[in-house]
């Protein structure tokens, strides 16, 4: 967990031609050079008689044509091999970064960041509050205390979430491995909203103002990347919770990356899964403009701080998060984490249409 439609003003202005010059005095026609085309006169509108509101010549149109296309989803150069990575195959790392991925900061929303902000500010306050008093009476308090209140968090930054298909957890009660991909905070507070998801996060997070403790009241794995000999004690944790029947919320990607590349999903959760004999549950969670184009514009990565990228989408008019929750994948006999991951990623990058859609 470390964590556009087209990008604001991405289209170039339309090219306008140019202001003929008339000679003072007596007009004079011009006579155009052999070959040239020459455009007929624009018809006046017949409603009104004016000329500038009447359909153009398809000449005329072509001048009006934006310079570059609206890009959906910024490009970059594709990620290298693994053996090619700065800290070798086992470190966390994206390519990703706000210079490439991210739309143009819009200067606009000024009022609306104030209004969103002072309403997330209430938020963790009422959470600091009731989190503490709802662990103490367990988890059938605890477990709608938080997916309240994420639906609290949501809402309170502008974000309209779309839940298709059905509830996180397995109908026999047992645990569960949910994966999903990683590109935004908004990522952590959309599966807590439908679902009572302990998640597996980098221990950096511990030490975060406020959002560090809240996470470790809420019974949050926290986990060393760093270094292989911790990785036995990480898997073994994970199975515990979830033969413990724990949703447990991992993003196999060990960092955020901006959605319109992906990274390759680490196997040892899944290792976990296949010691506990659990399920895996994929999720699949796009972020999109109200009008469903695909967006960067909430993705945390790179340098960017946790300030700069929850600042940018409160300035936003608006996100929808579309969380589509995917069939149970359940490991064989003779599964291997690898077939394992593989397995999941597919459906994650690739979900089945779902009947139905809730708004929550």
């Amino acid at each position: 967990m470390t964590l556009a439609a087209g990008p604001e003003g991405d289209a170039g202005a339309p090219l306008r031609p140019l202001r003929r010059l008339r000679p003072r005095g007596r007009a004079s026609a011009a006579v155009p050079p052999a070959g040239a085309a020459v455009l007929p006169p624009t018809p006046a509108d017949p409603a009104t008689g004016d000329r500038r509101g009447a359909v153009h010549h398809p000449a005329r149109a072509a001048l009006r044509t934006p310079v570059r296309p609206v890009v959906d989803h910024p490009t970059h150069p594709p990620a290298p091999p693994a053996s090619r990575r700065p800290g070798g195959p086992w470190a966390a790392w994206s390519p990703c970064t706000p210079q490439e991925c991210l739309p143009p900061r819009t200067t606009t929303g000024t009022l609306r960041l104030a209004r969103r902000a002072a309403a997330l500010l209430v938020v963790l306050a009422v959470a600091a509050i009731l989190v503490p008093v709802a662990a103490l009476c367990g988890a059938r308090v605890l477990e709608p205390v938080l997916r309240t209140l994420h639906r609290a968090v949501l809402r309170a930054a502008g974000v309209r979430l779309v839940v298709r298909g059905g509830p996180l957890a397995p109908a026999d009660g047992r645990g569960a491995l949910v994966v999903a991909d990683h590109t935004s905070w908004i990522d952590i507070p959309a599966l807590g909203a439908i679902g009572p998801v302990t998640m597996l996060a980098k221990r950096e997070v511990r030490d975060w103002p406020l959002i560090g403790a809240l996470a470790a009241r809420t019974g949050t794995l926290f986990v060393h990347r760093e270094g292989l000999s911790r990785l036995p004690d990480t898997v073994a944790t994970c199975a515990d919770a979830l033969r413990g029947g724990t949703l447990v919320g991992v993003f196999p990607e060990a960092t955020t990356w901006c959605g319109a590349i992906s990274g390759e999903y680490r196997r040892a959760p899944f290792q976990a899964a296949i010691d506990a004999g659990a399920p895996v549950r994929p999720v699949t969670v796009a972020i999109t403009t109200p009008d469903g184009r695909p967006t960067t514009a909430a993705a945390f990565v790179g340098e960017q701080t946790l300030g700069d990228t929850v600042g940018r989408v409160l300035r936003l008019p608006g996100l929808v998060c579309e969380v589509t929750v995917g069939e149970l994948v359940e490991p064989g006999p003779r599964t291997d984490r690898r077939a394992l991951a593989a397995r999941a990623r597919d459906r994650v990058r690739h979900p089945r249409p779902a009947a139905t859609a809730t708004v929550v």
